[in-house]
């Protein structure tokens, strides 16, 4: 099968890059050999990609789950990025950081990110097209500017690249686990120590489609190093520094590990409130309507001038009205659970 670009002239805008497997990425898939080499590309990107033949194995197309042999050349044609189809909307959002090079904003809770089924207006897109009406189209059409996500009930910090240049830049920090992404969050139980990290491979569930699970057949190694703040009776505010970012990493790590983030109701159940002794903090906490995790720092190298930037974002109205009525009732010395 002939390549579908085969014949195709292409203007200064489409990009050619070419390499060879190494020893080290010998075996695996050939759309995750070609998203860790490209930056700003996603592996569903790179699949993608496979698919329209813009990718190559020495001189053939192969599927995206081809195993790569050592010295293979691999050719990848990027094209220019789509226009987006995305309509702007004068929808507030706070920023926190913005120069011509990049944004950094303030992810409400109950905001997803950018239109998918079901949500093709009212998203952080929706927004920053509004707010920055020359954003490229950058990672597909639906995602302009996006470098990384968060969850549509997680809220807090957000970096949004204004141009290509910085998108490669900071998505090669990403990838290199360069950026500092810490969290808060609530969680049920109380650990038996102050501190720890949970080192759980995480991947697709085995079953359910829409989730995450430790226990999949295709796990990625995962890190999430965790600290305890606050202590009440049967809950407990953790901080949480992620070492990789994998989807749904928090909420996945801390229920694998008995301590699952409250309001979660994929990952903790919709009842889990009544498993707490304490009905005071009981009845505090089930009028948590999404998971108690909030993005409070992000921090990175500015991709332009090579500066730190550094953003904080102040614990949202549900999360410190749920803490301010706990503190009423009081932290206590608990028993670990």
């Amino acid at each position: 099968m002939a390549p579908v670009l085969a014949g195709r002239s292409h203007s200064h805008q489409w990009r050619v890059i070419a390499f060879t497997v190494t020893s080290l990425e010998t075996g695996c898939r050939l759309d995750t050999i070609v998203a860790g080499r490209i930056s700003a590309l996603s592996r569903t990107h790179a699949a993608r990609l496979i698919r329209q033949g813009c990718v190559t194995v020495n001189g053939r197309v192969k599927k995206a789950g081809y195993p790569a042999r050592h010295g293979d050349a691999i050719r990848a044609e990027i094209p220019p990025p789509q226009p987006t189809r995305c309509h702007p909307q004068p929808i507030p959002v706070t920023v926190l950081f913005e120069d011509a090079h990049l944004l950094v904003v303030d992810k409400p809770a109950g905001m997803v990110v950018h239109p998918a089924p079901g949500h093709k207006d009212g998203t952080l897109v929706n927004a920053l097209l509004h707010l920055c009406p020359n954003l490229e189209g950058i990672g597909g059409q639906r995602r302009p500017g996006i470098v990384h996500r968060l969850d549509k009930d997680t809220s807090g910090c957000l970096v949004v690249a204004k141009n290509s240049a910085a998108h490669e830049a900071l998505s090669r920090q990403f990838k290199a686990r360069r950026v500092e992404k810490s969290y808060i969050a609530l969680v049920y139980g109380n650990p038996s120590t102050a501190a720890g990290a949970i080192d759980l491979p995480i991947g697709r569930h085995p079953t359910h489609r829409k989730k995450m699970s430790t226990r999949s057949r295709r796990a990625r190694p995962t890190r999430t190093v965790w600290k305890v703040k606050e202590s009440f009776a049967g809950v407990t505010l953790l901080e949480i520094d992620l070492q990789t970012g994998r989807t749904h990493q928090i909420r996945v790590h801390c229920a694998a590990i008995g301590h699952p983030v409250v309001g979660d109701v994929v990952y903790g159940g919709k009842k889990r409130w009544k498993q707490v002794r304490d009905t005071a903090v009981q009845g505090v906490i089930r009028t948590a309507n999404r998971q108690l995790l909030h993005a409070c720092r992000l921090a990175f190298t500015h991709p332009v001038t090579g500066s730190a930037v550094r953003c904080v974002s102040p614990l949202p109205g549900d999360m410190a009205m749920i803490l301010s009525r706990l503190r009423t009732i009081g932290s206590k010395d608990v028993a670990p659970a």
